[in-house]
């Protein structure tokens, strides 16, 4: 992945589109500029990797609900050059606010510092078993009274930065 010509990196995650994002999500990351955009899973349909991948680069995993989807389980991505990033993607990676035993063996195994998921459609940024875990919830239709959220990493020579997004109205988003 390129790094921005100051050594910076932006990445937006997206999650549990069930093949209806929020009509407002496109616009919002056209207008942040991500330089990737990573999607957890649960996309429901290849037109919503298509729509994502006019904005950016896009780095997608099999949600439980994409059986016939042709995308992978589970996805490492490295990100080199200044602070060195290896993140592992799945979409079912927690059990509460810990990682599954499995899904941190892998990650280790791969090297990753952070592990991207989605499923619970709850906005989540977390630390276990030595790996960061981020969760950048729903930016489908609203389960239950849980947010309408995407995901924002940047990554600059101080580190990693990693933020919740309302996608309705563009603000930031923090748990109330």
């Amino acid at each position: 992945m390129a790094r921005r010509d100051d050594g910076s990196l932006r990445i937006a995650a997206v999650a549990d589109t069930h093949a209806r994002p929020h009509p407002a999500l496109i616009e919002r990351l056209r207008a942040w500029a991500p330089d990737a955009i990573l999607l957890a899973g649960d996309i429901g349909a290849m037109a919503v990797v298509e729509a994502l991948e006019a904005v950016a680069p896009v780095h997608a995993v099999r949600g439980n609900i994409d059986g016939d989807l042709p995308l992978p389980d589970e996805v490492v991505v490295e990100v080199t050059g200044g602070s060195a990033l290896t993140i592992y993607m799945t979409h079912i990676a927690v059990a509460g606010p810990r990682l599954r035993a499995e899904v941190a063996r892998r990650a280790t195994a791969a090297g990753a510092h952070l592990v991207v998921c989605g499923h619970s459609h709850v906005p989540f940024l977390g630390r276990d078993r030595g790996l960061a875990m981020f969760n950048p919830g729903s930016a489908g239709p609203r389960r239950f009274e849980l947010p309408i959220v995407y995901g924002t990493m940047t990554l600059t020579a101080r580190g990693l930065a990693l933020a919740h997004v309302d996608v309705a109205s563009g603000q930031p988003w923090s748990p109330p």
